[in-house]
């Protein structure tokens, strides 16, 4: 099969879109299939082409103000240039309806190609522009992608239920199949039960509420180590926690492992890989009751509102990638 995937960046920091799709894009080109991912890139001029662990890369440059929004420059021959991408393709797929580039792509190949759309949808803007912005045009512009594309893609219940209320035309073709987590987890086991830090890894975000998770962990008598950045890490810094920025994956893993919890306590979040990671390698986790229900998490017990969850059906990617396939399959058949 030959496949065209879209996302803001490529490759990822830890969790969140990229991740995604740069675990389906490596083990779909290890089945066989022909892959091509069209990514966004901040620190270049003009498109350019690579391989990266086997995938065909192109990168378009964007404009992306504190790591967000995610606009291409020269939209009209970022169009032309997608389209192209997409001609002989059974099906492209398109992540996020919170990135420009990403919705931009859809949007020029609807009726050219076949189009699989995971929205990783968190019901809006999470800023008072971003919420503005989203109300006064872009919504309909994600709409109009819900409408033409073959099939939405929702990674939890969560995301399935907020898409199914704020689109209701979606029902027919909206598919439920979570993100998974890599095969290294394997590698690693709990082994913070004396540990004195819990962690969050990812974007340093106000929504992901993680100053609320460095004064919980503080409140239990933790510190809280950040593998992460973004628009929050001086004031975590302030509030005497420890941001790492995004470490490499060996450094990651061995963090989670160490910690004496995982930490998420977002209410607006489609998934959460880095939770789902920590859970497959047994690290108990407080989360949120949006994240625990994503995820399927078990709560053994509560810290302040919030569950602590100590398993959840996590599968890896290798195991999910058929269902991929699969959904890849109906869409290319519709």
């Amino acid at each position: 099969m030959r496949i065209l995937l879209a996302a803001p960046r490529y490759p990822p920091h830890v969790g969140g879109v990229e991740h995604a799709v740069r675990s389906l894009a490596e083990r779909l080109a290890r089945r066989g299939h022909d892959v091509v991912v069209l990514a966004g890139e901040p620190r270049i001029d003009r498109p350019a082409e690579e391989e990266v662990d086997g995938v065909a890369v192109v990168r378009w440059p964007t404009w992306s103000p504190g790591g967000a929004y995610h606009v291409p420059r020269r939209p009209r021959a970022f169009a032309e240039a997608v389209r192209e991408l997409a001609r002989g393709r059974d099906v492209v797929h398109i992540h996020s309806a919170h990135a420009v580039i990403a919705a931009m792509a859809g949007r020029a190949v609807l009726g050219l190609a076949k189009v699989v759309f995971s929205p990783h949808y968190h019901g809006g803007g999470h800023t008072a522009l971003r919420s503005f912005l989203w109300r006064a045009a872009w919504r309909r512009y994600v709409e109009s992608l819900i409408e033409g594309a073959e099939a939405i893609h929702a990674v939890s219940p969560v995301e399935a239920e907020l898409l199914a209320r704020d689109f209701p035309s979606i029902r027919g073709k909206l598919r439920v199949l979570p993100n998974g987590v890599n095969e290294d987890t394997e590698r690693y086991k709990w082994t913070g039960q004396g540990s004195d830090y819990a962690v969050f890894a990812g974007r340093l975000e106000r929504y992901k509420r993680v100053r609320e998770a460095a004064e919980l962990a503080r409140r239990l008598g933790l510190k809280l180590v950040a593998l992460g950045d973004g628009p929050c890490a001086r004031e975590l810094r302030r509030s005497g926690a420890e941001v790492r920025g995004f470490a490499p994956r060996e450094e990651y893993l061995a963090a989670l492992a160490g910690a004496r919890y995982a930490v998420n306590l977002s209410r607006r979040e489609a998934f959460s890989i880095f939770i789902a990671e920590a859970l497959r390698i047994g690290v108990p986790s407080i989360v949120s009751p949006q994240i625990a229900r994503a995820l399927g998490a078990q709560c053994e017990g509560y810290i302040e509102g919030y569950c602590v969850a100590a398993r959840a059906e996590v599968r890896t990617w290798e195991e999910l990638i058929g269902r991929y396939e699969e959904l890849y399959d109906e869409a290319s058949r519709r």
